[in-house]
Parts: C-alpha cells; sequence; structure tokens
C-alpha cells in the first residue's frame, strides 16, 4: 500500500463516519470464459460501475492506485497467455491525489485475460484484484473470484464455435463443470523449518544488540552518571575515609577495591532481578506495550524537569539513614558493602532515569542476560573512578572541584531525556496506531528540543541552580555547535529525507505525510499468507521481514542498506518482500489458541500472530530478522539479522535467488 493510498483511505474512514453501518458496492463483476480456438481461450470480467465511481486499469505503478491485476491460485491442462489486458472506453487524466497520471474507466469495464489449453482435461481458479475510486473516497483492494474447469477434445474443437460462450449450453466438446472449492492442494506455509534453515548454517550478519554493544551502553551511561551532582563530589571524599581509616596503606586500597566491586554486584544483582521477576519474554512484550511506554515517558518528562531544577526527586531519607546507621555498626566487608548501597540509594536521583533507559533499551533483545551485561558496563564505570583513586591518591589533587559545570552536564541530561521520552511515546503510537506522532511531528520536536540545547550550552537560557557566571568554556561552546548542528540537520527530515543518523528513533518514513523522497523500499504485504499466495502464483521467492515498531536496528537497516540500489532492485524485482510486525497491536478477528512448548497460548493480535510466527517455523524471536523462503515456505539462504555491511546483505539475497533457480 503506498502512503498516498493510506491517505486516501483515512479520508474514507473520516467522511463515511455517518454511514458507518453501510457497505458500498459500486462496482459489480461477472466473469466468464470465452473459446477463440482450438486450444485458446479468454477469461473475460465485466463490471457495471456505479454514477461517481471509477475502476482503475492495468499497471500503473508502485506509487499509484491499485492496478487491476489477475492472479492464479492453481492451473492444470492450460496456462496463461500474455497479461491481463482492459478493453472498452479507459480515460487517461492527472490524479491530484496521487500526483500522477492514472487510467481508469467508468460506467463499466471490461478486463481479459487469454489462457491457452493444453491437455484434454483443465481447471484453472484464482481472482482478478481491482481498485475503485470516487472523488471522495476509494474501497480497499477488491477481488473477483473464479473458477472454470472442464475437458475438451483439443484436435476435434470446431473453429465455428469461435464466437460461443463456453458453458453448460454449448454443444462444444469443451464443457465446464463446476470444480469444489477448496479441493485444490493447500500448502502448509506454518509448517516448522528450523532444521532446514540451521543446515544454511549460522545466521548472516550480527545479533540486533550484541552483548558488546549493550555492555558499552552501559559503561556509557555509568560514565554519564559519574560526572552529576549526586556522584562526583562523593569520589573524594569517600577514597579520602578508605585511606585514613586505617595507617595500612595496602589495607586502605583493599577496601577501595572492595568497595568498587560492592558497586558492580550490586548494580549486576539489580539487572538479574529486573529480568527473572519479569522474565525475558515479558520485558519484550512490554517494551512495546502502550501504557508501559506511556509511564516510562511521562517517568522521563517528571526526571528531565528535575534535573532543569523543578523539584528534588530523592528516596525516602530513612532509607539512607536506616542503611548507614548499620554501616556504622557493622565491620569489614559488609560495612563497606553497606556503604556502597548508600551511594547507590543517595546517587537514585542522577542514576535512577539512566540506568531504566538502559533497561527498557536492552529488554527488546529478549535475551535473559542482557540486562545484567547492561548493568555490569554501568557499575564498571561507576566504581572504576573509587578504585583508581585509591591506587594513585596523587590524582585526587588534579580532580575537577565541584563547580557549575556538573549542573550544565545534568540540564543537558534532562534535554536528551526529553527527547528520548518522545521516543518511547513514538513506540506506543506506533503499536497500536494512532498516528499522533508522525515521523515530520517528531523530528519538529527534536529539531526545537536540540536548538534550545544548543542555546543554553551558549548561555542563552538559565535555569534555577545555574551560576550567574557569563562566560562560556571552549568544551561548552563546542557542544553548543554540535547540538545546534544536529538540530539544523534534521530539518530536511521535514520534507522526506532519510536522516540516517536518527532512523534509530525517528518514527519509519511510513508515517510520514509529506515526502519528497522516493527511494525508500516498501514492502508488497504486511499479511503472510496473502503474500505467499501472490508469489506462488508470480513464481517468485520471498523475504520475510520481521520487524517492529519500536525496533531501532530495523530502522537503521530500512535506511542505511535498503536505499542502497542494488539492494532495492533485488527486493522490489527479484522478491516479494512481507514485512511482519510482531509488535502490531490491531485485534484479530477471533483469537487463535495454539500449544506452544507445551503450553496453551492466545494470539489476540495481529503481532502475536507474526511472533508466533517467526517462533514456531524459524525458531528466532529477536528483530530484525530476514529470512528468505520460496513460495512455499522453505529456506533458502541463512538468516540475516543487523549488520550494515550491504556488500554482505547483497550476497545473501543472491545466494537466495541462486538456490531458488535450482
Amino acid at each position: 500500500m503506498t502512503k498516498r493510498l493510506f491517505f486516501c483511505w483515512l479520508l474514507t474512514a473520516i467522511l463515511a463516519m455517518p454511514v458507518l453501518a453501510q457497505i458500498q458496492e459500486p462496482v459489480k463483476f461477472n466473469s466468464e470464459l470465452k473459446r477463440i480456438s482450438e486450444t485458446e481461450a479468454e477469461i473475460v470480467f465485466n463490471a457495471v460501475i456505479d454514477k461517481g465511481w471509477h475502476v482503475y486499469s492495468t499497471e500503473l505503478g508502485d506509487d499509484g492506485p491499485i492496478s487491476a491485476t489477475f492472479n492464479v491460485d492453481n492451473i492444470s491442462g492450460a496456462e496463461v497467455d500474455g497479461k491481463l489486458l482492459p478493453q472498452g472506453n479507459e480515460i487517461e487524466e492527472m490524479d491530484p491525489v496521487f500526483e500522477m497520471k492514472v487510467r481508469f474507466f467508468e460506467s463499466k469495464a471490461t478486463f481479459v485475460q487469454k489462457i491457452k489449453i493444453t491437455d484434454e482435461k483443465f481447471s484453472i481458479k484464482g481472482y482478478l484484484e481491482y481498485g475503485a475510486c470516487n472523488d471522495e473516497n476509494c474501497l480497499p483492494p477488491t477481488s473477483v473470484d473464479f473458477e472454470f474447469g472442464g475437458t475438451a477434445d483439443v484436435a476435434s474443437v470446431s473453429a465455428g464455435n469461435d464466437d460461443k460462450t463456453v458453458g453448460d449450453n454449448v454443444p462444444s466438446a469443451i464443457a465446464l463443470t463446476p470444480l469444489k472449492i477448496g479441493a485444490s492442494d493447500k500448502i502448509d506455509y506454518w509448517k516448522p523449518v528450523i532444521n532446514e534453515l540451521n543446515s544454511f548454517g549460522e545466521h548472516a550478519g550480527e545479533e540486533s544488540m550484541s552483548w558488546i554493544y549493550i555492555f558499552l551502553t552501559g559503561l556509557a551511561g555509568g560514565l554519564l552518571a559519574l560526572f552529576t551532582p549526586c556522584v562526583w563530589p562523593i569520589i573524594p571524599m569517600t577514597v579520602s575515609f578508605f585511606l585514613k581509616r586505617t595507617k595500612d596503606k595496602k589495607k586502605g586500597i583493599r577496601d577501595a577495591w572492595t568497595y568498587g566491586a560492592s558497586i558492580v554486584v550490586i548494580y549486576l544483582t539489580l539487572g538479574l532481578a529486573i529480568t527473572l521477576i519479569f522474565g525475558a519474554s515479558t520485558l519484550n512484550a512490554l517494551s512495546t506495550n502502550a501504557v508501559f511506554n506511556i509511564l516510562f515517558c511521562l517517568m522521563l518528562l517528571v526526571f528531565a524537569a528535575s534535573f532543569f531544577g523543578a523539584f528534588e526527586i530523592t528516596l525516602p531519607s530513612k532509607w539512607n539513614n536506616a542503611v548507614d546507621s548499620k554501616a556504622e555498626q557493622t565491620t569489614g566487608l559488609l560495612s563497606i558493602f553497606l556503604m556502597a548501597f548508600t551511594l547507590s540509594l543517595v546517587s537514585f536521583s542522577c542514576t535512577g532515569p539512566i540506568i531504566g533507559f538502559l533497561l527498557v533499551e536492552v529488554s527488546t533483545t529478549g535475551s535473559v542476560v542482557a540486562p545484567a551485561i547492561g548493568m555490569l558496563g554501568f557499575a564498571i564505570a561507576l566504581a572504576l573512578p573509587f578504585t583508581l583513586f585509591a591506587l594513585f591518591p596523587s590524582w585526587l589533587k588534579s580532580m575537577p572541584k565541584s563547580g557549575g559545570w556538573m549542573n550544565v552536564i545534568k540540564v543537558t541530561l534532562g534535554f536528551l531525556e526529553l527527547a528520548f521520552a518522545l521516543k518511547f511515546l513514538s513506540v506506543a503510537d506506533l503499536a497500536y496506531g494512532w498516528r499522533i506522532l508522525d515521523r515530520e511531528t517528531f523530528l519538529a520536536l527534536w529539531i526545537v528540543i536540540f536548538a534550545l540545547l544548543g542555546m543554553y550550552l551558549l548561555g542563552k537560557i538559565k535555569f534555577p541552580h545555574d551560576d550567574d557566571e557569563q562566560k562560556v568554556s571552549v568544551p561548552r561552546f563546542f557542544l553548543a555547535m554540535i547540538s545546534l548542528s544536529f538540530a539544523v540537520y534534521m530539518v530536511p527530515g521535514l520534507w522526506g529525507a532519510p536522516l540516517k543518523a536518527v532512523s534509530a528513533f525517528a518514527p519509519p518514513m511510513q508515517t510520514q505525510d509529506f515526502n519528497l523522497y522516493k527511494n525508500e523500499v516498501h514492502a508488497k504485504f504486511t499479511d503472510y499468507e496473502a503474500g505467499m499466495e501472490y508469489a506462488r502464483a508470480n513464481n517468485k521467492p520471498v523475504m520475510l521481514d520481521f520487524t517492529g515498531y519500536g525496533c531501532v536496528n530495523c530502522r537503521k537497516m530500512e535506511l542505511a542498506v535498503w536505499t542502497d540500489q542494488n539492494v532495492s532492485k533485488l527486493l522490489t524485482e527479484d522478491y516479494v518482500l512481507i514485512t511482519l510486525y510482531v509488535d502490531d497491536k490491531t485485534k484479530l478477528a477471533e483469537p487463535i489458541k495454539v500449544t506452544e512448548n507445551g503450553k496453551e497460548r492466545t494470539l489476540r493480535t495481529v503481532g502475536d500472530k507474526w511472533s508466533y510466527l517467526q517462533r514456531s517455523k524459524f525458531g528466532a524471536n529477536a528483530q530484525p530478522f530476514y529470512v528468505l523462503v520460496d513460495n512455499e515456505g522453505m529456506p533458502l539462504n541463512k538468516s540475516y539479522s543487523y549488520d550494515e555491511d550491504i556488500k554482505l546483505y547483497i550476497d545473501f539475497l543472491e545466494t537466495g535467488l541462486k538456490n531458488y533457480k535450482k
């Protein structure tokens, strides 16, 4: 579906609200089989079109309205000859909605498809798909089913019957007999192929979020937390305490090491506890749950306001006092551990938002150990200074003094939290199809946020806890320049520029209403069965794209890899691209009960259905997940996940094509 057609359908829904209970049928089709020679026949589709409506012709292109197409489900004893041909009074006009010339029929339309009869017994079953619009709205793609079959003594067919309609009243050697619907061999597209897929070897590309990436993300978060007012001033006090509490310098260093190790243990335990309590699958589900994402968005907004100086968020003082009291009453390792725990509680107002953001991000991997790895990186960054300064006490003298620069870091984090709050709101918006935060709206808000951040760093905006110093330091100036440049960089995105640097966070291109960029790749189908039937009818291989609205690396692949000219050509010309959103919250017409790992589950949404397909058929649950299959659902190559190496991706696609042709 093109974005323009989606707009047309959206307009249809709005205009049709007063008559929502009525089903419109402005076009009425009938089909018949006509013999034109001993071995040739025509399937003719005749339409009567209501006044004010029009039916679109054939081959209007991917960017146009729904073209009329001839589709075969089953055929034997015959073969399709040529293309579907339009006949009658075809009109060609410039359409302002689709911004292109379109061809269509009014009042009546005829489409003809030739077939060759190759055997005495023949049968053909399929459908004509067409699109229809009036000046106000459009119908969804509509199909006209047909089914013909019979016997034909090809050698004795009389040429005198050329103008006859083949049917029960025709005294010809060809006599149609109705076929039983559903009697054709139905392929099980859902058949598990895990072993067959594994036989190609390990998947190509990298994991959607590797353990190293998760660790480095946690490490970066810990370094940010380190330079906040909640943590930085505590470092020299704590190190000095350990060095002075005993005359034995070695024991002081050992205590500092123990203190750092205790910080690591505390945060590592937190990461493990989160996963063990909720489970990896629950965290993955929560990451696209509207309520969870909205709550997290609101939480980030509250933390941002706190960082801006609106109020101070701290844990109950009695918690700190209780732990601090226990630390004083005990000795040895337990005392040091409780001191580390006190640090964790005291620094919560600065570390809480960073930890929360990190845990939500890694939850989408579906890995049990991902939160623990993220927390390990965070804790090591947080604990490292305590150990290093204990080993090298002289470094304490060169340590930057606490001051206004820490509040600048805190406020900068507030702006970043504000930006990421929109990212989580966007995930909920996409998963539930609310369309309140489309791509251009999202980008407009980010442009404003980073422009304001640049103005703040230049000293043009002041917050309650900022000092009155007018001078702007050189590092602060460069940060301001980066922030303002980033805001300017995003401006062309309002007109559809890809913006690869923000593709991981911004909504996908398909949500852009005004788009001058035409090079992006769109899936031909978002329904598995419909796409497989189309691929089978057109004898093409399939690429299944298991993705998610909240999948960061999916957006990166679409803008960094799919837009490559060679990749785009392969996906649009040689494959049938089927995109399946595993976090689509659209309700199924009826819940589906399945048995998985010996337990009965209920699939309630479209996303549940595609997620189950990925797990049951291919044995995977992470996104992005690309798998090439033939039109019967059998794998053609090893799977591919996240890797922006274009050559590797092209090789992945071309290998699948070679195996399909074999």
